[in-house]
């Protein structure tokens, strides 16, 4: 059981986009991945073609009433899994921040119901660093970073790699990471900046593999499909096909 959060406080940058369809190309290659939307927004679970109405089926439930998570894992798409999300995610914060053990409350479960899986699970984190994020980073093997070609999303990385070096002192090991480019336009010399910039800054921690601004990666979600289902010939799924590769050929994803 490997297990990867997809995480960055800022939003927009392809948090959910990277998830979702790095997970569909992993089903692809018939390795029965499992994804986690640990998101309020639920996007992720959308994106699936799933509306989580009843919480009790969504992971929200784990929280709430401690249903194990095997149970709430759903086939949604040749050979991809997915636990979803719900609404009911943003009262965790409030419930249980105060609580010494919630940190922890993921890695647990997930020790607990899914240990038996030989596959990659995924983690869809929130963008903000509170209870629920926590749980995927404490939960997790490795963090995987989405970045927008854009100034602001790179500051943005700066203060999530500083968060994680603190987080380390507190867990007592290291938080293998990886960056990722995405939203990225060839014909813009600022999206070559910030990759070259990235690239002085982590090294072999940003992965060669980058993910170009393209209309199908936007518009699968909205028909509940990865973009290896809605649009297989495009620039999109090309580049998630790439970077699923290149994480595993890394051993990032084992």
């Amino acid at each position: 059981m490997a297990v990867i959060a997809v995480f960055n406080q800022k939003g927009g940058v392809g948090k959910t986009t990277t998830t979702l369809n790095l997970a569909a190309a992993l089903a692809h290659l018939e390795k029965r991945p499992i994804a986690i939307d640990l998101d309020p927004q639920a996007h992720l679970t959308l994106s699936c073609g799933i509306r989580a109405e009843n919480r009790d089926e969504s992971i929200a439930a784990f929280y709430r009433e401690e249903t194990p998570l095997a149970s709430l894992v759903r086939d949604v798409a040749d050979g991809m899994r997915l636990i979803p999300g719900h609404l009911e995610l943003s009262k965790i914060d409030a419930l249980y921040g105060k609580s010494t053990s919630i940190a922890s409350r993921l890695r647990e479960g997930l020790q607990e119901s899914l240990a038996w899986e030989d596959s990659p699970i995924l983690i869809d984190c929130c963008p903000m660093l509170g209870v629920l994020s926590l749980n995927a980073i404490f939960a997790a093997d490795r963090v995987l970073i989405p970045v927008s070609a854009d100034y602001l999303s790179m500051q943005g990385v700066e203060r999530l790699d500083a968060a994680l070096n603190v987080l380390e002192r507190g867990l007592k090991r290291k938080i293998e990471r990886k960056v990722v480019v995405t939203r990225f336009d060839s014909r813009r010399k600022f999206s070559h900046h910030v990759y070259e910039q990235l690239r002085e800054r982590y090294g072999d921690a940003l992965c060669e593999t980058h993910i170009a601004e393209n209309v199908s990666l936007a518009e699968s979600p909205e028909h509940g499909k990865s973009v290896f289902d809605f649009a297989p010939r495009s620039q999109g799924a090309k580049d998630y096909f790439a970077l699923t590769a290149e994480l595993l050929d890394k051993g990032f994803i084992q």
